[in-house]
């Protein structure tokens, strides 16, 4: 072969070896194709739960944390109203009591899930109305009627006890009763035959704060920490085991939907290998969630006396909400407690001991 072929051979083939090379560069640097996102399964919309977007969802917590502290403030500071909701008192018993009546609420929580599972699928995802119906009559009646009673009294407190003022509270007295009724009524009429989103969102956040700012005044320190410690982890259960209730009553309201016409083993393989993603633009959080957030925060309110112990439970629930939802992405459904209540208990305790430490 004559010198200048063989310079040209030589040429052709460094030529192709470095066209190899940066195809294998802008192959290697290619970007992964997006994951595909899904929307979730339908949620009945007379499921106590408060819809909302997810840029915004911390409002209704931070609304409960608000009104609720307020609430428990007024009633347990101002009025004096101090009662112990527990079933063994604290005051005899200590931390040993607030594990007995821990136990006792999770108790009473898991059987009446168990009892509610069964009667749905005996008579049908329908039957939850009634029980929904039921509960929020009972504890917006109850509840509604208390705090306004506190209200008037302090109205009242510090008037002459004349028998015109005597007369006005009584008049007044029966118009909070009647009131009340005639509220409560609206109340449950509204949330079952309204579609508003923003009617069914007014109502959970209603029954949430005051339930919560209920038993952030009723249960005394270690039965409040222990009963959101056992709540927390019944959360886990209920929502992630196959049988916990909360996931049946999901998966019962959603039966017969499919997504993108994928069997839930498929769209499981999917997600673990990074090819979908739920959607988690709209979110939807638990009423229950929302009372036992609302509950801790009173509680660091009234039993260390610190408006900044509750500004820092606070806002270590929202971050723990915040890390809930990014696990979304991944779960159809994920229970809203334990990493928000595990996060605001520990920030509380230590929150407090520091300003303890520091004598402010």
């Amino acid at each position: 072969m004559s010198e200048p072929l063989k310079d040209i051979k030589e040429n052709s083939e460094k030529g192709e070896s470095e066209r190899n090379k940066l195809k294998s560069v802008l192959t290697d640097n290619k970007p992964e194709s997006e994951p595909e996102i899904i929307e979730k399964d339908f949620v009945p919309h007379f499921f106590p739960t408060f819809r909302i977007s997810r840029k915004f969802y911390a409002v209704p917590i931070i609304f409960v944390v608000i009104f609720a502290g307020i609430l428990s403030y007024i009633t347990y500071v101002i009025a004096g109203v101090q009662i112990e909701g527990g079933y063994v008192s604290e005051k005899d018993y200590g931390i040993t009591a607030g594990l007995i009546n821990g136990i006792i609420f999770v108790s009473i929580a898991a059987i009446s899930s168990f009892i509610i599972i069964f009667l749905v699928k005996k008579r049908g995802i329908d039957v939850l109305k009634y029980i929904f119906g039921v509960s929020f009559g009972l504890l917006g009646f109850t509840l509604t009627w208390f705090f306004s009673e506190i209200f008037l009294f302090l109205l009242f407190y510090n008037l002459p006890s004349t028998d015109f003022i005597i007369g006005l509270y009584v008049f007044f007295d029966y118009f909070v009763l009647i009131g009340t009724i005639a509220l409560t009524i609206l109340m449950i009429y509204k949330y079952f035959s309204t579609k508003s989103i923003a009617t069914k969102n007014t109502i959970v956040l209603y029954i949430s704060l005051l339930t919560g700012a209920m038993l952030g005044i009723i249960m005394p320190f270690w039965t409040t920490l222990i009963a959101l410690i056992l709540f927390s982890l019944w959360d886990i259960y209920a929502v992630k085991a196959k049988s916990g209730p909360i996931k049946e009553m999901i998966d019962i309201a959603s039966k017969g939907e499919q997504i993108k016409n994928l069997s839930e083993d498929e769209i499981k393989q999917k997600i673990d290998s990074g090819e979908i993603i739920y959607d988690t633009s709209k979110l939807e959080i638990g009423i229950g969630d929302l009372t036992f957030y609302s509950m801790l925060t009173s509680c660091a309110l009234i039993i260390t006396g610190y408006l900044l112990v509750m500004f820092f439970t606070a806002i270590a629930i929202i971050i723990g909400t915040g890390i809930t939802i990014q696990g979304l992405k991944k779960n159809k459904i994920l229970p809203g407690l334990p990493i928000s209540i595990f996060l605001g208990i520990a920030t509380m305790l230590l929150s407090w001991y520091i300003l303890i430490i520091l004598d402010i």
